[in-house]
């Protein structure tokens, strides 16, 4: 029951502040621009055009609903997305100034639903899936409408998270409230790929593993990392079989991966005892809290354009950056105006 409340948490359910301000839900970092980006908190979405120093309030125009999910279009960086708990999804085409509610196709599940994240197909900007807590959605016109794409996904609804394959985009794994799903048509058909991840009829119970964080690896697309609420798995053959990784590292509650853009093998994990780094694929492990108040991390992001720029929300305690890769952190402005 624990690690089910925990996934709630994690899905936008319960996300109540700790410490001097809201939590940092979301980072979204400029696909060409590493001084633009937008974080959410429980309250507003805000905007920095100048790597953090200054923020701008961009909520005008939405609901109250909390945003726990944003995307920013790949080709078309001025048009943003934000997904909600409870309202479904908006979207901007002019940078946030203002917002469009885009629901058509979720309606029967948005007072329930939360939108946990979007993935772009990387050959189609228009053409863009969603993870949400009522299951995976597909649109192929940017958002105008969506199709639920759940055939083959019976023992679950909880969808948290997805991993495209950048090389193969009809390859797509779900991290859901119980394992690991895989689709190789687009989402047309999803496939349980559990083997070593969550043990045989434990999927439809409390107990089963909630996956958090599903990412393929840029530079060897049959090897998967998946980051759960109870350690760290790894598989090298396209979820044929899945190992426990990471094991050395003190809290298995992980809440936030990055695979680096930049070199192969280097991960990067956080959760409440902070941010962690691997440089062999995840069997050894250093923190790199230097310049942290706080260890209790909530999201974290690296720069499309310059790898060694990061961005780490945390759970209260505002908003930092590092330009090393993560060796260093400096705290940003954690008040922002409540326009």
């Amino acid at each position: 029951m624990k690690r089910l409340l925990a996934l709630l948490l994690l899905a936008g359910l319960f996300l109540g502040g700790c410490g001097g301000s809201d939590p940092v839900v979301v980072i979204q970092v400029h696909p060409t621009n590493p001084d633009i980006l937008y974080i959410a908190t429980n309250d507003y979405i805000y905007k920095s055009r100048d790597g953090g120093k200054t923020w701008t309030n961009l909520s005008k125009g939405m609901s109250h609903s909390r945003v726990i999910a944003m995307g920013i279009d790949p080709l078309y960086p001025a048009t943003v997305y934000a997904g909600t708990k409870g309202d479904a999804v908006y979207k901007s085409y002019d940078g946030g100034q203002r917002w469009t509610s885009i629901r058509a196709g979720l309606d029967d599940a948005t007072i329930s639903s939360v939108v946990n994240q979007f993935v772009f197909d990387p050959n189609d900007d228009m053409h863009i899936f969603l993870a949400t807590t009522m299951g995976v959605f597909e649109s192929k016109n940017a958002g105008e409408r969506w199709v639920k794409k759940m055939d083959g996904m019976k023992e679950v609804l909880m969808v948290v998270t997805l991993g495209l394959d950048p090389s193969r985009p009809s390859v797509m794994y779900a991290g859901t409230s119980g394992g690991v799903y895989k689709t190789t048509d687009q989402g047309m058909h999803w496939m349980q790929v559990n083997a070593g991840l969550v043990p045989e009829g434990m999927v439809k119970t409390s107990r089963a593993l909630g996956v958090t964080s599903v990412q393929v690896d840029p530079f060897a697309p049959d090897t998967v990392y998946a980051a759960t609420l109870a350690g760290l798995y790894k598989t090298t053959d396209g979820a044929a079989s899945w190992v426990r990784i990471g094991e050395s590292l003190q809290d298995q509650m992980i809440v936030a991966m990055v695979l680096d853009r930049a070199r192969a093998g280097v991960i990067y994990l956080a959760g409440r005892d902070g941010i962690h780094r691997s440089e062999d694929g995840g069997r050894s492990w250093v923190p790199l809290n230097e310049g942290l108040t706080t260890t209790n991390i909530r999201s974290l992001a690296q720069s499309a354009i310059d790898a060694q720029v990061f961005y780490a929300g945390t759970n209260g305690s505002g908003l930092y950056k590092s330009l090393d890769g993560g060796a260093h952190w400096e705290a940003l402005p954690s008040v922002f105006p409540k326009e």
